[in-house]
């Protein structure tokens, strides 16, 4: 005898699918909005109410009728998606996908109530009891014999003024909402891009336009940005004068940006442990955050950078569904996913090289671990950022200007530059120099009748100009005649009796001392004169530590 078998589903299985998916107001909001979008509506107005714990979402989409909202949106695991069916009406590509993601959306308060109409349709629609789900789950009841409460209000709609949409208020939200209202109009600005896709389509919340206006603080801290495959977005149109640009290019059908803020901390949004990343969004929807996570580099830039990478193509008519069941991540190994991130490896790689250059080029700090300038030569850019950026704020302090003129900047840029030699070559005359000094007094080396002249002189004329200056403390911590030799008087000092077959100091120094003054006297030097003073120096340093080895 033949029968008709069909399946028979307890309820319990809602549980193991995703009611407890998501765990917060921003991605149940999320789930929200993507539905909002999916009914083609142009408005979705979020009302927030922390302190009695409630929320309610509207929007003037299509809307359910009975059929629709009994068959489409209570069926779980329906997929908008079928046939060729991948667009909505006005052409936007459908954000839903698996037909789960209802689920959290459905399940994060006590009470959820929902409303919703069409043009030609009355209102339909019913109260979700999340305490009587929970005891119909236990009890093992069958999905069909569970009932929606119906609804208590009919006018929802016409107080409004919508002719169409749906309506959801969350009551008694669970954990209750802990994040500001601020805080929450900030991520909504920075993780919900559909308008880049359709400039119609609005999100209010608590009656205020969310747009990039609530993002102004981060692009005043943008101090750099990479713009992707030429991104047209309102929020890199709001980044200040001030901040860098630069194009980068892709066979890739990406689209995105690649910014950094002026240092690590500006990252953080405010009053959260949460910081910024470089996430990626595929048809306006973050679908996954901190995808260089896939690939660290260990390199410091990684705490100054964030941004959005667009792919579309991962979610195309004939692609396979590749996201996680909580709709916040992709597979991993999926091939084309891994060659996006490939690709994103290869484009960050140039990014890291970029940001050092133009971080030392801007008088900031940059990657210590880029060895296309020695550590040297970076430590005395460094240093000199140090010193002119102190003595920058204490100019800001006194003078209540808008700042240093574009002149002066680039005075700043071309010192920087020369910094580095100069600072460098101070150091090592100051090494090498009072390391001979202490060489000569560790082995009692005299100093003939002229050196001592020479030191009298100079300690003479430095009595002169103290007078001149009407100081009358002591400048050096010690006035013995060594002090008032410089590396040529040294120099000779210590080639006096050494075997003939040692290199001679005397020589290097004759040569340095020139180029020498010239540095000690804060002067610029050319490029021959640095060559010149290199070699020496190098000689010098080689000599001088020879003579270190010496001593026991």
């Amino acid at each position: 005898m033949k029968q008709n078998f069909t399946f028979d589903i307890s309820l319990s299985v809602l549980n193991h699918l995703g009611r407890n998916l998501y765990r917060n107001v921003i991605t149940i909001l999320g789930e929200a909005i993507s539905n909002s979008w999916d009914a083609d509506a142009n408005n979705v107005w979020i009302t927030i109410n922390r302190e009695d714990n409630r929320m309610i979402i509207l929007d003037d989409g299509i809307g359910m009728d009975e059929n629709d909202f009994q068959n489409k949106f209570l069926k779980i695991g329906y997929s908008k998606r079928h046939g060729q069916n991948f667009t909505t009406e006005k052409g936007r590509p459908f954000i839903g996908r698996k037909g789960i993601g209802k689920l959290a959306l459905l399940s994060c308060a006590k009470k959820v109530h929902i409303a919703t109409k069409t043009l030609k349709s009355d209102i339909v629609g019913g109260t979700i009891d999340n305490n009587d789900l929970d005891e119909a789950i236990k009890d093992d009841v069958n999905s069909q014999e569970y009932q929606l409460s119906p609804l208590t209000k009919d006018d929802i709609f016409a107080s409004q003024n919508i002719e169409h949409g749906t309506y959801i208020l969350f009551e008694d939200i669970n954990d209750g909402i802990k994040n500001t209202e601020a805080y929450i109009k900030k991520l909504i600005a920075l993780y919900f891009r559909f308008s880049l896709l359709d400039e119609n389509f609005n999100i209010y919340i608590n009656d205020e336009l969310i747009d990039e206006q609530q993002l102004d603080e981060l692009a005043n801290d943008t101090q750099f940005l990479w713009n992707i495959n030429h991104l047209e977005d309102p929020f890199l149109d709001r980044l200040p004068s001030s901040t860098e640009k630069r194009t980068i290019n892709s066979d890739f059908k990406i689209k995105g940006y690649i910014a950094s803020v002026n240092k690590p901390s500006d990252l953080k949004i405010r009053n959260t442990k949460e910081k910024l990343t470089i996430d990626l969004f595929v048809n306006g929807r973050l679908r996954e955050k901190d995808i260089l996570r896939h690939f660290p580099t260990s390199r410091i830039v990684e705490n100054y950078v964030y941004g959005q990478i667009h792919y579309d193509e991962l979610d195309s008519s004939d692609s396979k569904d590749i996201f996680t069941s909580s709709r916040e991540g992709v597979i991993s190994n999926d091939p084309k996913y891994e060659a996006f991130l490939k690709e994103i490896e290869k484009l960050f790689m140039t990014i890291i090289e970029e940001w050092d250059e133009l971080r030392r080029k801007h008088g900031t700090d940059g990657d210590p671990d880029n060895t296309r300038i020695t550590a040297k030569e970076r430590k005395a850019q460094e240093l000199f950022n140090t010193a002119f950026n102190e003595m920058k704020s204490k100019y800001k302090e006194k003078d209540k200007s808008e700042g240093m003129s574009s002149i002066v900047h680039s005075w700043v840029r071309q010192l920087a530059e020369e910094a580095t030699y100069n600072i460098s070559s101070y150091t090592e005359c100051f090494i090498a120099e009072n390391l001979l000094r202490k060489y000569i007094n560790h082995n009692n080396i005299e100093l003939s009748k002229e050196e001592k002249s020479i030191a009298d002189k100079w300690r003479n004329n430095e009595d002169k100009n103290k007078r001149f200056a009407n100081i009358s403390y002591q400048i050096r911590t010690s006035t013995d005649d060594l002090c008032y030799l410089d590396m040529g008087d040294l120099s000779t000092l210590i080639d006096k009796g050494k075997n003939s077959d040692k290199l001679s100091l005397r020589r290097s120094a004759t040569i340095y001392k020139p180029v020498r003054d010239a540095v000690g006297h804060t002067a610029i030097i050319t490029p021959n004169a640095q060559k010149q003073l290199k070699v020496e120096v190098d000689n010098i340093k080689a000599r001088v530590m020879d003579l270190m080895d010496e001593i026991e």
